[in-house]
Order: C-alpha cells, then structure tokens, then sequence
C-alpha cells in the first residue's frame, strides 16, 4: 500500500499562477487524469499526470473521496467513483449522443466512406463526444472522450469561428461555413468540418470527417463538401426540435 505520510510540502510546480479557483482546477485535473483504460492509477502517476505534487495529489483525493468522486483501494491506488459516474451518465443522457449523433455519423461514415466524428468545446479544448470509424483499413483514430486542440485541426476552428472568434481566418470559415484541414494537428491526417447548431442557433459543436491525407486531398474532401454541410444542417435540425421537444 502507498505511504499516505507525505509532507505538505508545495513542489515549484505547484507555484504556478493559475485562473480561477486554483484547489478546484488542480482536483479537476486528477479526475481528468483517467483514462478510458484507466481502472486504477497510483498516487505517484497521478503526480506525474498532473504536475501536481504527490502530497498536494493526496490531499485533494482524499477530499474528493469524501463525496464519493474518487475511492482508495486496499492496494493503496485510485478509482473513480460512484459521482464521477454519474456526472458522466448525466452528461451523455442530457445530450442524446445516441439518439440524434450516432445515427447521423453513421450516415455520413456511409456516404463518405471515412471515419465521421462529433466535438464539443469545452473551455480551450474540444472534446470527442460520439465517432462512428470508417470502414477502410488504414484511418485515422480518435477515443471518445479525447480532448484536442482549438486551435489545430478543422473541427476546433470550425468551433472557434462560429463561437465569434476575432481574424481574418475566422471570418473566411465563417463565410464558407466549413472548413477543410490539410495536416494541421497531425501531419498525415486532413479534415473537413461544419458547425451543429441547437435551438436559438446556440453553436452546440463541429461534425466532421478525417482520414489519411494520402486519401483525403484538398480535391477530395471539397468533393465531401456537400455532404458535411448537408449533414450538418440535418443534425442541427434534430438538435433543434429534440431541445424544444424536450427529448434532450
């Protein structure tokens, strides 16, 4: 079982200025610290996930332990627990990805013959929240739940754009209302995205299809085009009456 005597001794990590309240930001990083293969993880990986130091890592555990977001085994290691469960469950429920997303990306997975993806923002990233993997061999691989960045990729700029983002850039996707990736984030992978509005046109996330960039040339996802906006307008539709339907 790990040692649970640690100092409270703040590492030089620890001293960086952060936004916001900073105790709530660095629990919310061990709890993001999991991953979806992640049954359990010890303290000293959750340190070294985090940035965090391991006495600043117990100390915020143990309190989260206290409402049920995390537990400690017997061998001494961390699991999510029954809240962190139920958040998630809450969040998939309230969003209907079953429903409304995962259909359509099989549609469009169908028509396109690539791997179709659904993102959210959340703060300065984007987040898989639904993948439906195309059907060839060799495809480019997202987990759901990843999160990626904003600024690297057609699905985050698409997110940005049409979340008001100031540049010359921004406004040229927002006139095209798409926007096409040549090996922007990965150097091998290209995309092209559209936004998915709710209801009062509230931005609720960018579909998109990737692939290899051997396959998926700017000729060839311009040939997609139709068929991302397409299906984009369709999903923005289903969002729009499940919302004011309240089947969300």
């Amino acid at each position: 079982m790990e040692d649970a005597r640690l100092t409270e001794d703040v590492a030089p990590e620890d001293d960086a200025p952060e936004e916001g309240v900073v105790a709530v930001r660095r629990a919310m990083r061990i709890l993001e610290a999991f991953g979806i293969d992640d049954a359990h993880l010890t303290l000293a990986e959750l340190s070294r996930r985090t940035g965090c130091h391991r006495s600043t890592v117990l100390r915020l555990a143990r309190t989260l332990a206290m409402d049920d977001y995390l537990a400690q085994r017997a061998d001494g290691t961390w699991r999510l627990a029954r809240a962190a469960g139920w958040l998630g469950a809450c969040y998939q429920a309230t969003f209907n990805v079953q429903e409304l997303v995962q259909p359509v990306l099989r549609e469009l997975s169908g028509a396109t013959g690539e791997s179709a993806t659904f993102y959210v923002r959340e703060g300065n990233q984007r987040i898989c929240m639904a993948r439906v993997e195309g059907p060839k061999s060799i495809r480019h691989h997202v987990r759901v739940g990843a999160a990626l960045p904003l600024n690297l990729g057609s699905p985050g700029r698409v997110l940005l754009a049409f979340s008001g983002e100031a540049g010359e850039e921004y406004e040229a996707v927002r006139r095209a209302g798409y926007m096409i990736s040549l090996g922007e984030r990965d150097a091998e992978v290209s995309s092209i995205s559209a936004p998915v509005y709710g209801i009062n046109w509230t931005l609720l996330g960018a579909i998109c299809i990737s692939g290899p960039i051997s396959r998926l040339n700017e000729a060839v996802l311009l040939g997609h085009k139709e068929a991302i906006l397409s299906t984009a307008s369709r999903l923005s539709r289903s969002m729009m009456g499940a919302r004011q339907g309240g089947a969300a």
